[in-house]
């Protein structure tokens, strides 16, 4: 086990620092101006030299790379204390090691540190992926069982019908079809908002926690998932049973209830757990759309308004952590799995 696990960490090391080498070349091949993000109309020369020395701007682009690298290691070194970040755990004269969280640079336009922006989005998003799974799982187990129960029948064929339509429809176009109907058509009876995020404000009650704008695209991002948790429900229930321990219990004279819960339901959730956990990580690339859409707060929004600003250190910075979080995601199904089966290599 524990060679798996450090096995896995260093291949898991090698993909992110994949992805920051992409990250870097793409981003600063194509990037944007410090200066000008910076001073906007009060640019002119000593001040744009002064922005491009504090941002590193004025070095070679392999130089960049590596200072690049060395923020973003939890082991770095810097040479001026005044840049450091971290606690010093080796001094090298007036240098030293540090030890510390990646360090994601500043944000061109408000100058605050990534890692604070990205943090704030991080919260709406992690919510609304939550929320999102947790509507797709119950609904989606719960109308698997149905399809299941009801094989052959019209309310399989609705539902699988339905379910085919949730896998195909893609979420931006989902997201504008409910948030127009939802949100504008039937908006007299719904309640609900096209737009919105957590917290919102309002005279009467200033700066609030606003639940009902999570619904709207709670919805939108759990459409895929809970097709796919119908359609593995199904067929994995039907799977079970028709299994001989199914058929025994049956002859013992059980309710079919107790047969379907308590026996049959238990192994056929193995494949659907296994869905939910990587579609929890997959929830992050569809929330960049539905996020823009409902102007929703959150990591989505936030990468689609850097990048609209030319914010390089907050685009890569966001892309990054998605890309973290997708690794750690797949870290723990994979040690689930070695956990469960010893013998997944």
């Amino acid at each position: 086990m524990f060679r798996f696990v450090i096995g896995k960490l260093f291949y898991s090391l090698l993909v992110l620092w994949g992805v920051a080498t992409l990250v870097f070349v793409l981003f600063n091949a194509v990037g944007g101006n410090a200066a000008d993000m910076s001073l906007g109309q009060r640019s002119d020369m000593s001040s744009q030299e002064a922005v491009n020395k504090e941002f590193g701007l004025n070095k070679p682009p392999a130089v960049r790379y590596l200072l690049y690298l060395n923020d973003l290691s939890i082991l770095s070194f810097y040479s001026n204390e005044n840049e450091a970040h971290g606690l010093k755990i080796l001094p090298i004269g007036s240098s030293g090691i540090y030890l510390k969280a990646p360090y994601l640079r500043r944000s061109f336009q408000s100058r605050r540190p990534v890692s604070e922006i990205i943090a704030e989005g991080m919260k709406g998003t992690i919510v609304l992926a939550a929320a999102a799974m947790l509507l797709a799982s119950l609904l989606g187990i719960g109308f698997g069982m149905v399809a299941a129960l009801f094989k052959g029948r019209w309310q399989d064929r609705a539902i699988m019908l339905v379910s085919t339509l949730g896998i195909s429809m893609p979420s931006f176009f989902a997201a504008v079809l409910i948030a127009w109907l939802f949100g504008y058509l039937l908006q007299s009876y719904t309640g609900l908002n096209m737009t919105g995020s957590l917290m919102d404000y309002s005279f009467e009650n200033g700066e609030h926690i606003a639940w009902k704008n999570l619904i709207l695209p709670a919805l939108t991002l759990g459409i895929r998932p809970l097709a796919v948790i119908v359609q593995l429900t199904r067929s994995s229930l039907l799977d079970v049973l028709q299994q001989d321990y199914i058929r025994t219990a049956r002859a013992k004279g059980l309710s079919e209830w107790t047969v379907l819960f308590k026996h049959a339901l238990r192994n056929a959730l193995n494949p659907v757990i296994t869905a939910v956990s990587g579609w929890f990580a997959s929830l992050m690339a569809g929330a960049f759309f539905v996020e823009y859409v409902f102007n929703w707060k959150g990591i989505g929004k936030t990468t689609v308004e850097a990048l609209e600003k030319n914010d390089l250190p907050v685009l890569m910075g966001s892309v990054l952590t998605v890309a973290m979080f997708f690794v750690v995601i797949n870290i723990v199904v994979d040690m689930a799995y070695k956990w469960l089966d010893p013998r997944v290599t």
